[in-house]
């Protein structure tokens, strides 16, 4: 990954970034100005590395008060504030009170596994960014949908085991899907991520992308220490 000078303070005692993020920020399109969209942010990392691209405005929503403690200091950090906005709400709630067909792109890396019995064994941070806890992957398209502008677009990054049911409530919520990207670990392992664009009222119309063939190309952000120290972008 080419460095873009950006630093983010991370901690390993909650759920820290890492190649999924990195990969839906250079997948996204995104308009050069306007109004940007992320949620299940996090710690901030997608919409940081979205102003390497844009000078649209961008909002981000997280639900975990310390991460976004972290990502504002992250912003704030990198000179970003006039920029991005990092905002402490339930998405669920935020999509009814923000106003309908507001922005014109919205990205979204959600928890990919459904809650299952014995899944309490990780710390809150964790269980909440891996699994649907606080919501779903109906709550997580509806909200983009909801949110963005007719003809604006959405991109998700997931897992591809969940793939048909993304495809299928895209749908539901009027999102067609547009561009799909499978990524591998290698050349010989299966796709363990997947990307979908879609497009709001869009036209049926399907692209798939090349696979993206991982090797040693990417850096896991997984590795960092804890939230007083900052990992380069």
């Amino acid at each position: 990954m080419t460095e873009t000078g950006l630093h983010i303070i991370q901690s390993r005692e909650v759920f820290s970034f890492s190649l999924d993020a990195v990969l839906l920020s250079k997948f996204a399109t995104i308009p050069k100005r306007g109004r940007i969209l992320d949620l299940c942010t996090g710690n901030g990392v997608i919409p940081m590395l979205l102003t390497t691209r844009t000078d649209a405005r961008i909002d981000a929503v997280e639900i975990q008060p310390r991460l976004v403690d972290m990502a504002r200091r992250s912003v704030a950090m990198n000179n970003l504030s006039e920029q991005v906005s990092i905002i402490e709400a339930d998405l669920k709630i935020f999509m009814k009170e923000a106003g309908n067909g507001i922005y014109d792109a919205v990205t979204v890396n959600p928890p990919y596994m459904a809650v299952k019995a014995g899944d309490s064994n990780e710390n809150d941070h964790y269980a909440i960014a891996r699994h649907e806890i606080h919501c779903t992957l109906d709550d997580v398209v509806h909200a983009c949908a909801r949110l963005v502008r007719s003809g604006g677009k959405v991109a998700m990054v997931h897992r591809p085991s969940r793939f048909i049911d993304i495809m299928e409530t895209m749908r539901k919520y009027r999102l067609e899907p547009k561009r799909v990207q499978f990524i591998h670990p290698n050349a010989q392992g299966e796709a363990n991520m997947v990307l979908i664009e879609a497009i709001r009222d869009g036209k049926p119309e399907l692209r798939l992308l090349p696979p993206v063939f991982v090797y040693d190309n990417f850096t896991d952000g997984r590795e960092q220490g804890n939230d007083t120290n900052s990992k380069k972008l």
